[in-house]
């Protein structure tokens, strides 16, 4: 009896409910007479007569009263008729082209019951693309290595089901899209031969798919050169098995970066499949999403574009559309459901009603300027089972064999995912939607709930970029090549994992050892994937320093020469960071550092390794500099010497509170625990909003009236108002623990006490001679279960709201254009935000926390109302959360660093501003130990663009080893043609990213020209 009592998970969707749900929004009820509800649906459902003419469908559904007879009549003629004693009957009655009106008379063994009018309208003929294929959650369902293993296993079954079915008709056989690719790679490494040879003539065939991403990414939290990376394999698919890649699939994740478009069709591919799982937490259809065709044209600021099919919201079931109608239950169902699934598409802005799973938003916002459905095909996606990491089932295919012997429409087609494309853009190409731009994730959210390791591999992706040119600069100058593009390849990888969706399992806050409840092992495999991809990039980029190092000598009059490369395209002056060794200068030997270029002395502040305090440690100093004016992907050679007297002290500035240099001072407000003035002395302006809700640099602490450990609780959460904001608090009782001048700069260090941390520090550093103002935060992260917030408030004394920031791939902004339906209310960014004032540019720039907001703090709970009035110029930095109830870590702790820098320019010049102003963060200098045999020149530049809105992201080798490839962003809003200098290159080539099909380029005394798109991205190979 108690068993009765007991209810389903609120993570479990309620598919008798939605079925149910289904049956009555698409029947009507026509007859109601003594205890007798006979319900009619008209379906698009055909069936041709003896001779060949269509008829059509009219399904009854009965309940109550005992056996009748049910008919149909167009006029006196009886024209289909039928039994029942209850359930459902099918009639079918000749096709019409124009609505009809027909009779409905039931009759019982006394005669007539009753009778009513039923309207018959003309039905589509749908063609249903059935694309079976598993969902990779890496995790999630059971820990990482067992979901991948049972992967591989699936490839297994799916070859067999392949064979069993060669024998149907086309249609019937059985097909496989591997909706990521990384399983069909591993599988492809590990099987023998003669399987390896059959898959490769199964995809060639159409039998087999292999789609583009390796695996489901948050786009949002890939850099871009860590996005196209990730599609290298297609090419490695095409060369070593024949195998074409056409396609894409993005599945779960509500949302992708606008870099998408560009990076697929790099690597030659042209559509893409998105099945959004908003599970509640997303609304697009209060943000335009009601807007958007679920086929549409998705195209680049550059002029790319994909043909897109997404399940959109309210259809309710995302990936599992095709399990919902029935298609892996069994025949009868899908019978049942499937016909009255394409009816409600075919009629209505959703087949699906209020409250199916997936489903919330306010009355009255919900589909009201959507149009059905235009198109006479549907893509239907298919697992074997109601469950992520579901294996092939034949049951799809047996469905579509007997379905199509029986039915004259709808066709029914076992399908590949570029299957359905092919036949859109045949048919329906002219009649596409076309949008444009950021196609913002509503998950991203869920980036904070992993702070410390998401920051480490932001932190790799940069040290990437950095560390590959390194190598290939070195490869270039010694002729050595020491294989350091693998080693690369494999970190991006790392972080790209890291980066996949599946960040912890369906119940993060248990401990298992498998299944959906073995968070803890999951978290920790996770975690540890991001931390290995810093400590490879870290690897990489010292053996890259010390390689281009060993390049250069000394100066012969130098105890030592420091080779100081700036990574970053533009040239500045920035602080740089050394260690000089003991053994190569004793550490009571006085030195001073000389700029090679001019002999004039590089004031610098030391530290010394105490080998009593850190014995584990390499003796020496930590040298501080801030060198000038070092070219873009160029050096300067800093030569250490004798000195009269050691470094100066640095000096006590007192508790005040001040700090400043030629550029800015900054004034902290201690009693108010937040910065309260940043002075720029150049344009003579104060650049904090005084009058700001809250303070300039402020901690801001938010925890929420909801409950911790119930799976899914967040997305079944609905919040109008600031109703379960529980509490918000700031940083209070705020000390000088630093405030010092050294020649590298003033520094400014005040310790806070603050809700939900142990401890908070935040350092203000204004380097000399530096136009920028950097901060750091690090906080003691105290664990809860409990639902938080960590924001960091920025509120500039500016007008407007921000004119561009930073994306993977691309560049948003107030003004640019988004795919309708994306998320408003938080924004993933790369690394900068830039306000364009009418006399004034400010940039921002984040390094480790890439969300945030704009004007205000949003409650994270759907619809995502706003808690304070909007204000322009306030950007709010969402550094961490705990506010989902699955997939992402249930809380999170210990000693976790935020960094920031922000700076100020002449108006009009945002986008250049905003990249110079991340590079001091991203790209800082890399100072190694000249340790050659040819004393290095006194400066020197590797290669360089001549347009300012190009960017040289990175250097590598080119994929066939030969050569150097030069790695190109634009940040331009159109097109632009731009000089490249790569000192003794003979030939080059350009592709779009990934180095496939290449276009000769003219060279000229090592200069060439390259035209980019509007934010366009690009490779040009290069040979010397």
């Amino acid at each position: 009896m108690t068993s009765r009592l007991l209810q389903a998970s609120l993570g479990s969707p309620d598919y008798d409910g939605i079925r149910d749900a289904l049956r009555q929004d698409t029947s009507t009820e026509v007859l109601a007479v003594r205890g007798l509800s006979v319900r009619a649906a008209v379906l698009p459902l055909f069936k041709r007569d003896e001779g060949g003419a269509l008829l059509q469908a009219v399904r009854l559904t009965l309940s109550g009263g005992g056996p009748v007879e049910v008919a149909l009549k167009d006029g006196d003629a009886e024209i289909a008729a039928a039994a029942a004693e209850g359930g459902t009957v099918t009639l079918l009655v000749p096709e019409v082209d124009a609505p009809r009106r027909l009779t409905l008379e039931v009759r019982d063994s006394g005669g007539l019951v009753g009778a009513a009018p039923l309207d018959v309208a003309p039905q589509r003929k749908w063609n249903v693309f059935v694309v079976h294929h598993s969902h990779l959650d890496i995790g999630y369902t059971d820990t990482q290595g067992t979901v991948l293993r049972h992967h591989l296993d699936y490839l297994d079954a799916a070859l067999r089901l392949a064979r069993e079915t060669d024998g149907r008709p086309d249609d019937a056989r059985f097909r496989w899209s591997v909706e990521s690719s990384m399983p069909a790679l591993r599988w492809l490494a590990t099987r023998p031969d003669d399987q390896v040879a059959e898959f490769a003539e199964r995809a060639r065939a159409g039998d087999i798919e292999v789609t583009a991403f390796p695996m489901q990414l948050h786009t949002e939290a890939c850099s871009t050169e860590e996005l196209y990376r990730q599609l290298r394999f297609v090419e490695q698919l095409r060369r070593e098995h024949g195998i074409e890649v056409r396609s894409a699939m993005h599945t779960d994740i509500p949302g992708a970066v606008v870099g998408t478009v560009d990076a697929l069709n790099a690597a030659g591919v042209r559509y893409l499949a998105a099945a959004h799982n908003w599970a509640g937490r997303s609304v697009p259809y209060i943000t335009g999403g009601d807007r958007l065709a679920r086929p549409f044209r998705w195209r680049s600021p550059g002029g790319g574009e994909l043909i897109v099919w997404f399940t959109d919201t309210p259809h309710g079931m995302a990936y599992m559309e095709g399990n919902t109608v029935g298609l892996v239950d069994g025949y009868d169902l899908a019978e049942d459901l499937l016909p009255r699934y394409l009816g409600s598409l075919a009629d209505r802005p959703y087949p699906y009603g209020p409250g199916t799973f997936g489903w919330y938003a306010a009355p009255g916002q919900v589909g009201a300027a959507k149009d059905p459905d235009f198109l006479d095909a549907v893509h239907l996606r298919v697992q074997g089972a109601h469950a992520d990491n579901a294996g092939p089932s034949i049951v799809p295919a047996d469905i579509a064999h007997r379905w199509n012997e029986t039915w004259a429409y709808p066709r029914l087609r076992m399908a590949t995912n570029a299957d359905f494309f092919e036949y859109v853009e045949e048919h329906h190409g002219d009649r596409l939607q076309t949008h444009e731009g950021d196609w913002t994730d509503w998950w991203a959210d869920g980036l904070g709930s992993g702070a410390r390791p998401l920051g480490y591999v932001r932190r790799a992706q940069n040290v990437l970029r950095a560390a590959e040119t390194l190598h290939a600069l070195a490869d270039e100058r010694s002729g050595d090549r020491t294989g350091a593009s693998a080693a690369i390849d494999e970190a991006y990888d790392r972080a790209a994992l890291f980066d996949e969706h599946t960040w912890g399992a369906a119940n993060p806050w248990e401990d298992a050892e498998e299944g959906g409840d073995s968070g803890g092992l999951q978290w920790t495999r996770k975690s540890q994937v991001g931390y290995q991809a810093h400590d490879d990039a870290l690897d990489l980029l010292q053996a890259g320093a010390r390689r281009i190092g060993a390049t250069f000598g000394a100066a012969p009059d130098a105890l030592a020469s420091f080779l100081v490369v700036n990574p970053g395209t533009a040239a500045r002056t920035d602080a740089a960071r050394a260690f000089l060794p003991r053994d190569v200068v004793a550490v009571d030997v006085p030195i001073a550092l000389v700029d090679a270029r001019t002999g004039e002395p590089v004031p610098h502040r030391e530290e010394e390794v105490d080998p009593d305090e850190w014995p584990t440690r390499p003796i020496g100093r930590h040298l501080e500099a801030v060198v000038p004016d070092v070219p873009g992907h160029g050096h300067v050679r800093v030569d250490v010497v004798r000195a009269e007297a050691g470094a100066p002290e640095p000096v006590d500035l007192g508790t005040g509170g001040t700090i400043e240099n030629e550029f800015y001072r900054v004034v902290y407000d201690l009693r108010e625990g937040h910065i309260a003035s940043v002075f720029d002395k150049t344009a003579g302006r104060e650049l904090v909003n005084a009058d700001a809700v809250a303070g300039f640099g402020q901690y801001v602490y938010d925890r929420y009236a909801t409950a911790p450990h119930f799976n899914h609780m967040s997305g079944h959460m609905l919040v109008h108002d600031k109703t379960m904001l529980g509490d918000r608090a700031v940083a209070t009782h705020a000390t000088v623990t630093e405030c010092s001048r050294t020649p590298a700069g003033e520094r400014l260090v005040v310790e806070l006490h603050g809700k939900g941390v142990d401890w908070l520090r935040t350092t203000i550093d204004l380097y000399a001679g530096v136009p920028r103002v950097d901060v750091r935060y690090q906080l003691g992260k105290q664990p809860t279960a409990a639902k938080e917030a960590v924001f960091f408030a920025f509120p500039f004394a500016v007008d407007g709201p921000p004119a561009a920031w930073e994306l993977t791939g691309g560049v948003g902004g107030t003004g640019v254009p988004s795919v309708p339906g994306s998320a408003e209310h938080m924004r993933p960014i790369r690394h900068w935000v830039a306000f364009e004032d009418p006399e004034l540019t400010v940039a921002w720039a984040t390094l480790e926390a890439p969300l945030v907001q704009f004007g205000s703090i949003h409650m994270p709970y759907a619809p995502f109302p706003p808690t304070l009035d909007e204000e322009d110029g306030t950007v709010y930095s969402w550094a961490l959360n705990n506010i989902w109830d699955t997939n992402f870590p249930s809380q999170q702790q210990g000693e976790t660093t935020f960094r920031y820098a922000f700076a100020s320019g002449a108006a009009g010049s945002g986008r250049r501003l905003g990249a110079r102003t991340a590079a001091g963060i991203t790209d800082p200098f890399v100072a190694t130990l000249a340790t050659g045999d040819m004393p290095a020149a006194e400066s020197g530049t590797f290669l360089r663009v001549d347009d300012p809105d190009v960017l040289v992201t990175s250097v590598g080798r080119a994929r066939d080893g030969e050569g150097l490839a030069v790695r190109l962003q634009s940040l331009a809003a159109g097109p632009v043609e731009t000089g490249l200098h790569v000192p003794g290159a003979t030939s080059a080539s350009l592709s779009g990213g990934l180095e496939r099909d290449p276009a000769e380029l003219p060279v000229r005394d090592g200069t060439m020209t390259v035209r980019l798109p509007a934010c366009g991205v690009a490779t040009v190979t290069v040979r010397r």
